[in-house]
């Protein structure tokens, strides 16, 4: 994924001269023909994520478009205050990349690991938040962030997954997408949780049991009419997500549904990481696995809560 948007500002920076990048100590080679071309509309700040915001803040008074991008975790907490006040209060027009959105960087413990990162930014005014699920739609994103008003937070994982997404859905930023359409049971899910889902899911209909996925690329603005025509007629809602219990998806989908008219509202189940510091080292995969987030153990609370 990583590849694939710095990729795009390169793309992006040749038709438009108003993008640049800003990057944090992302090692050498990054955007070299960038570099290379266009060595006025390349910076590489080092470690100092609050002052590169409010570098990419002036340069989008200036009328640039800014594509920052740094370690997710460093993003998101170290730089906040300069988030709200010099982007979010004006509403500037600057694309914060985040590296290692969930637990990509596992090995690294939890200094380093951006478990509460959707939080944290969706509660900001004038903030969009996105955590695309695959490479290729991360391409389709990135297409749609050159005019898009205001500032967004994209959410990256690690690069090389499975490609679930398909250009014939689309991508519209706030409009989320039925990857499979629901049934009994349906998966609401958000960035590289939605390939368990969907692996989960065909295991489900395997068995004769129902089941659709929803996926939420953008968690702000939130598409609240597609989340309540989704769950017409389902009896289970698994919420699986990459990110504590507190505040993300799982938060989100609950406010939709208790401020919504529903008379008979569907069973709700959240899987998501314990609301604490991990204590554990390893791969990404094996952590989520620790904590449920894994194909497997979604069918099991499926079948737990739906077949009992």
């Amino acid at each position: 994924m990583r590849k694939t948007s710095l990729e795009w500002i390169y793309k992006l920076a040749k038709v438009d001269e108003r993008v640049l990048f800003i990057g944090s100590d992302l090692g050498a080679g990054v955007l070299e023909n960038m570099r290379q071309d266009m060595p006025d509309r390349w910076f590489m700040e080092g470690i100092s994520e609050q002052h590169i915001i409010g570098m990419a803040a002036g340069l989008a008074l200036e009328g640039f478009i800014p594509y920052v991008n740094t370690i997710a975790t460093f993003l998101t907490r170290r730089c906040f205050e300069q988030i709200v006040i010099d982007l979010s209060l004006h509403s500037l027009p600057v694309r914060l990349i985040g590296n290692g959105g969930g637990v990509v960087y596992a090995p690294l413990g939890p200094t380093h690991q951006a478990i509460e990162d959707i939080a944290i930014m969706r509660v900001i005014p004038n903030m969009t938040v996105v955590a695309p699920c695959d490479a290729d739609e991360m391409s389709r994103l990135m297409n749609r962030t050159l005019d898009w008003p205001g500032p967004i937070y994209i959410r990256l994982g690690k690069g090389g997954d499975d490609v679930v997404s398909e250009n014939k859905h689309g991508f519209e930023i706030g409009k989320s997408i039925t990857l499979r359409s629901s049934g009994e049971v349906l998966f609401v899910t958000t960035g590289i949780m939605t390939q368990r889902a969907v692996a989960a899911a065909d295991l489900l209909n395997q068995e004769n049991i129902s089941t659709g996925v929803l996926h939420v690329h953008t968690l702000k603005p939130f598409d609240e009419q597609k989340l309540l025509e989704s769950i017409e007629g389902v009896r289970l809602v698994v919420i699986a997500e990459e990110h504590v219990l507190s505040g993300g998806l799982g938060t989100i989908v609950i406010e939709v549904l208790s401020d919504s008219d529903l008379s008979t509202p569907p069973k709700i189940r959240r899987v998501a990481i314990p609301n604490k510091f991990p204590d554990k080292y390893g791969s990404q995969d094996n952590l989520l696995a620790s904590w449920g987030l894994d194909a497997s153990s979604l069918v099991k609370v499926v079948r737990e809560n739906l077949i009992g």
